[in-house]
């Protein structure tokens, strides 16, 4: 069963409310104490059934209860950016997993992967290379700094 951080982004809304809109995909721009909780009830097993949100590529909006997780699973992956960012309230997810892999992906793939992603959304190949170098850029240089605290490293080939 694999669980996403992806869906706790915070709704484009409160994003605009914020005046987060332009850095969608930051560490502030996820309910990461919802998040932490989520893990704190699938951790503790009590419940015969937690719902996880997952996040749309169509709607660009997270969904909330998309993913039945039953408290007989016996394994959940979780995945995402910030799982080893060590400022709060990140820092209480390491403790909360029992291994913690790290992908490592050359810069070249990851920013023509990421290209890719902002030109489905729509937008034109000179918007998408800006968002990805002033946005998604940013937080892989964060992401990066998190590498050594993985259990595993895990190399992608270029």
């Amino acid at each position: 069963m694999a669980v996403g951080m992806d869906g706790f982004h915070l709704a484009n809304s409160e994003l605009s409310r914020l005046g987060y809109a332009g850095r969608k995909g930051a560490p502030e721009t996820f309910d990461a104490y919802g998040f932490v909780a989520m893990l704190r009830r699938l951790r503790a097993g009590d419940e015969p059934v937690v719902y996880a949100p997952i996040y749309s590529r169509t709607v660009h909006e997270s969904v909330n209860a998309a993913i039945p997780v039953p408290s007989d699973i016996r394994v959940v992956i979780v995945e995402g950016n910030y799982l080893l960012l060590r400022r709060a309230p990140w820092d209480q997810v390491r403790p909360l997993l029992d291994v913690a892999l790290y992908l490592d992906t050359p810069a070249g793939v990851r920013v023509d992967s990421l290209i890719r992603r902002q030109r489905s959304r729509g937008l034109d190949r000179s918007a998408a290379l800006n968002w990805v170098r002033s946005s998604d850029e940013v937080n892989a240089k964060l992401i990066a700094a998190t590498r050594e605290d993985a259990d595993v490293i895990l190399a992608r080939p270029g």
